[in-house]
């Protein structure tokens, strides 16, 4: 991408387009998805939104199950997995909100977390993408919504250990931002993809995710080519979701391959 091209500020929409369009990507999570649907229908009631679905070729009947219990969404039945980067840059490519949310198919919407993200990002134009606050099932802090970018020094941490040793550490664990509780508004580098928030013509100006990416490292990618451009990413503890996790990565080794695969792109890079 040209280093002068600016991120766009206003998204075309026309006067019957909603104002955000929630994508959800869904791969082997049958009944998360259908419950994850079910809390965002249940959550947003009032709100202008559409929802699009793209199943990943799942085999355990999801695409069936989501499109007989929300025929009002727009499902995408894919043949063949292509992984989370390209089938939300698909979704993007039909969307008509003003917003584009994407929200994993392993999570529940809690206390009308959309319309407070929303109303977030109206209040904090300057940011450009917003994400909010996760919990685990028990209701305690889930801190991976949000992330600081690796550096020599997190890189170093992490290989000798200090990152996982002292983990409520803001200086041996910088990624993570060890030290804060995710209670108060504040700029990050990267919002996760499990809740992400931006317009829709600043991720068309910045050509969605990288398809290079196929699991993992999409969103650290796109956020980091959006602060270069001038993008602010923030994080508010008002809207708030309860991410399951890796629930369509069955085998833990693979998801750490492919954690590891993404983290040495983005050294590259």
């Amino acid at each position: 991408m040209p280093a002068d091209r600016n991120i766009a500020s206003d998204a075309p929409t026309g006067p019957a387009a909603p104002t955000v369009t929630v994508i959800v990507v869904s791969y082997q999570t049958r009944e998360m998805t259908i419950a994850c649907l079910e809390s965002l229908t249940a959550q947003s009631a009032g709100l202008a939104m559409e929802t699009i679905v793209v199943d990943n070729a799942s085999n355990d009947g999801s695409a069936d199950a989501i499109a007989q219990r929300f025929p009002q969404m727009r499902l995408i039945r894919l043949e063949s997995n292509i992984g989370f980067a390209a089938a939300n840059n698909l979704a993007a490519t039909q969307a008509r909100g003003e917003y584009l949310l994407l929200l994993n198919p392993d999570t529940v919407v809690l206390d009308h977390a959309v319309q407070h993200l929303l109303a977030f990002a109206r209040c904090t134009p300057e940011a450009r993408i917003w994400g909010g606050r996760t919990l685990f099932a028990d209701g305690s802090l889930n801190p991976t919504s949000c992330w600081m970018r690796q550096t020599p020094w997190s890189l170093l941490c992490r290989g000798f250990g200090l990152s996982g040793a002292f983990r409520g550490s803001s200086i041996f664990n910088p990624e993570a931002m060890g030290s804060w509780a995710r209670d108060s508004e504040r700029e990050v580098d990267v919002i996760t993809g499990c809740f992400f928030l931006i317009s829709r013509a600043d991720w068309n100006a910045l050509d969605g995710f990288d398809p290079a990416f196929f699991m993992y490292g999409e969103e650290a990618d796109l956020c980091l080519r959006a602060r270069a451009l001038g993008a602010r990413p923030r994080f508010t503890p008002n809207a708030t979701i309860t991410p399951y996790g890796g629930a369509s990565e069955s085998v833990r080794a693979d998801k750490l391959v492919r954690l590891l695969r993404a983290k040495a792109q983005l050294i590259r890079r």
